[in-house]
């Protein structure tokens, strides 16, 4: 059974407007509704065309532009250079369970933490001192999800390259067009047909020219 989403209407001055409450609402609150676990759906409100993704990734902008960013340079660089890459498509499924198998580990680390804590230290099984706690350990969240993306993120570049080393003594191997003997890829220039050497015409053969005989002398008798 499929969970309905809640849809919200993006206008041509901006605005957005939620059809669940009529009325408008900012960034700020979609970005509430995504931590409330509530599924949203965004869409132009002339063309009817899905804007989700492109709103959510106005919200991630706003959030790296804040204190704490999540993406480092180095991350943003390796995720742009995937773009148009025959791995695109393998990247964004890798990135995607990533993110789950990250999430579902903070769940069950928030859980387990919450458990004993408050097993330890009744004064902690109040909601408001709970969630100051968590707010003081969000930080160190944050900075794990960091280590975590650069991590994951380096790994796929380094299988990637191990990919095209293979692939390139493969093709090697089996004497395909555009390698060379150690795998490297030839260039251009490299690949272009060579002219044939221009052939040598042999040296056209010597006639000997005869010289006339000497006249003899007549002897006086």
């Amino acid at each position: 059974m499929s969970v309905e989403k809640r849809v919200i209407k993006k206008y041509p001055n901006r605005r957005l407007y939620d059809t669940a409450t009529s009325c408008y609402i900012t960034l700020v609150d979609v970005k509430q509704l995504v931590l409330d676990n509530i599924d949203i759906q965004i869409v132009d409100a002339k063309g009817g065309e899905d804007i989700t993704r492109s709103v959510l990734l106005q919200v991630i902008m706003e959030e790296e532009a804040g204190g704490m960013p999540m993406f480092s340079y180095d991350v943003l660089t390796q995720i742009i250079r995937f773009y148009g890459n025959a791995m695109q498509g393998v990247m964004g499924n890798y990135l995607d369970k990533n993110m789950q198998l990250f999430a579902e580990m903070q769940g069950r680390l928030q859980t387990q933490a919450k458990s004993v804590m408050t097993g330890e230290n009744p004064m902690l099984s109040n909601a408001n001192l709970w969630g100051d706690f968590m707010k003081f350990q969000g930080p160190g969240m944050q900075s794990m999800m960091n280590n975590y993306l650069e991590s994951s993120t380096s790994m796929f570049v380094d299988m990637q390259q191990q990919l095209q080393d293979r692939a390139r003594h493969l093709f090697t191997g089996m004497g395909m067009p555009g390698y060379g003997k150690e795998g490297s890829v030839l260039s251009e220039d490299e690949l272009q047909p060579t002219d044939p050497p221009a052939s040598k015409e042999p040296p056209e053969p010597e006639v000997a020219v005869s010289k006339p005989a000497p006249r003899r002398r007549a002897t006086k008798g």
